[in-house]
């Protein structure tokens, strides 16, 4: 861990940074301009409901609350650096009872058996824990303590049985009637009819019951309800009920202590009227970002239980985790597609931004993206630049073909740059397993080179002819300079060098687009692209 977010060089560039973090992380300075009453840690809150398995979403709301928490620190740092206290509550809903089955996940009538059971009463379909929401929970865990997150995970669950939420249970009760007046206006007359903040879990079925209760004690926690044809007295403290959505969210706010907690565009109305149940509990309604969804390639939502998201395991198959906390930092208020598709270009991006971030002020560093991906894992932005990009990369592997050897690709590398191998560079040597992993299964199955037509051909040719006569040693900006000499020659017929190059991807790569070509060439090889261009021509 570092505090390099904390450097002095940054306090002051920070108060005014319009990267969006900071912009948050005013908010709270806003809240609290003297810090926290009693010097208490400013308790920053993400959620996540484990009825489906985790995809990058869930990851991404942990994420960008770190990065708002780290800029939160960097302005309310004093001069030794030492920031105002902050803590991190990764809070799993897995007391909710399960309402619909996943389509991806296995055992589906099993788990249909178990409806409107509790999460973690449920057998784990995948038989590795003791319940469902255990294994959904431990996929999170797993892959938050893997980039480096600071957080306290939090368990509903273990929350309600414990005890530890029985005097906000009782304070609900004592508030049941104002939470009602806030609710039953919102709520169409059906459901209004039956509503309920308070949902118990029936003591026969083990289901988190929707049914109306009324209020017996509320010192004692106690409620009663029908349960299968019979009013019973039942106790809602240590697990004997849980509380309705929007009533939980608000009612974990004032609990906890949660000043910050951002949530998606569709979340807007639930935010509202926790917020108005917050203040009825006692409680104040949190800061937060209200943020737009990722959808997939067709432009839907992604859903948990569609499972038509990435899931990190996903990304983490074709892409470095630097590049997935790049993608989720990006505008995060407008709607972006989430697909297998938009790694490659996320990676270079990101390493173009990490390449410009040492020679930047400090009021540009706090700007790039970069400085927010690393400073949320609690580390330095590195200063290594690799000597090839991912998109190069991913070429030079589509080329080779899909059962090229990660050896022969390093050999490749090492005629374009000195000393090249995977002790000397552990990052490329990853993405290269990326680069393999992505080619075999998006590239290779599609992958078609067109034949050259018009004045291709004769461009094909010149290019061939032209580097026939280069050393194999020529360096990437003078082949580069071939190349667009030759789609520039009017004798050839292109309107622009746009097109040339997109003729070079389709007939000698196989795609539609493509690398720098002089780069290309020169890693690939004059003679191994000579070899392409008589493919081409035959």
């Amino acid at each position: 861990m570092t505090d390099f977010h904390l450097h002095p060089s940054l306090r002051e560039p920070a108060q005014t940074s319009k990267a969006w973090p900071f912009e948050e992380a005013r908010k709270l300075v806003k809240r609290y301009p003297d810090g926290k009453p009693g010097g208490e840690a400013v308790v920053f809150e993400t959620g996540y409901g484990p009825s489906g398995l985790p995809h990058i979403g869930t990851f991404n709301e942990v994420l960008r609350t770190t990065m708002v928490r780290r800029a939160y620190q960097t302005l309310t740092a004093n001069e030794s650096g030492v920031p105002a206290p902050t803590r991190l509550v990764a809070f799993s809903d897995d007391m909710d009872g399960l309402r619909k089955v996943p389509d991806n996940v296995p055992q589906q009538e099993m788990l249909r058996e178990h409806l409107g059971k509790p999460l973690t009463a449920i057998p784990d379909p995948f038989g590795k824990y003791e319940s469902f929401a255990h294994h959904n929970n431990a996929m999170l865990r797993d892959f938050l303590d893997r980039f480096g997150f600071d957080y306290e995970f939090v368990s509903s669950t273990e929350r309600y049985r414990s005890g530890a939420f029985d005097d906000a249970l009782k304070n609900v009760l004592r508030h049941y009637d104002a939470i009602m007046a806030i609710m039953l206006p919102t709520l169409r007359a059906e459901r209004a009819a039956t509503y309920s903040p308070v949902l118990p879990i029936s003591p026969t079925s083990g289901i988190v019951l929707q049914v109306p209760v009324t209020v017996v004690d509320a010192d004692a926690g106690l409620v009663s309800f029908e349960d299968d044809g019979t009013v019973i007295t039942h106790s809602i403290l240590s697990g004997g009920a849980k509380l309705q959505w929007k009533v939980d969210w608000a009612m974990r706010w004032v609990a906890l202590g949660v000043d910050y907690e951002m949530y998606g565009k569709d979340l807007t109305d639930s935010g509202v009227q926790s917020g108005k149940i917050a203040r009825a509990l006692g409680g104040r309604k949190p800061e937060g970002l209200i943020y737009e969804m990722f959808l997939d390639e067709k432009g839907e939502k992604i859903s948990k239980s569609k499972g038509n998201g990435l899931s990190i395991e996903q990304w983490l198959t074709y892409g470095s985790e630097e590049s997935l906390a790049f993608y989720a930092y990006r505008e995060p208020k407008a709607a972006k597609q989430l697909h297998i598709g938009v790694i490659p270009k996320a990676i270079d991006e990101y390493l173009q931004m990490r390449g410009n971030y040492s020679a930047q002020e400090p009021d540009k560093k706090l700007g790039n993206p970069v400085h927010h991906v690393h400073a949320a894992r609690g580390e330095a932005v590195p200063a290594t630049e690799l000597p090839v990009s991912f998109g190069l990369l991913l070429n030079l592997v589509g080329v080779m073909g899909a059962d090229a050897s990660k050896e022969q690709i390093w050999r490749y590398l090492g005629q374009y740059v000195a000393g090249a191998d995977a002790a000397t560079w552990p990052e490329l040597d990853r993405l290269i397993d990326n680069a393999m992993a992505y080619n075999r299964d998006y590239v290779a199955p599609t992958l078609q080179r067109r034949k050259p037509r018009g004045g291709e051909v004769a461009a094909l040719a010149e290019l061939d002819a032209r580097l026939a006569a280069l050393p194999a040693d020529t360096a990437a900006d003078d082949i580069q300079n071939i190349v667009y000499e030759i789609g520039k020659d009017e004798a050839y017929g292109f309107e622009n060098l746009r097109e040339w190059f997109k003729a070079l991807y389709e007939t000698l790569l196989g795609s539609s687009a493509g690398p720098r070509m002089g780069s290309f060439i020169a890693l690939f090889g004059i003679a191994n692209t000579r070899r392409l261009i008589a493919e081409a021509l035959a």
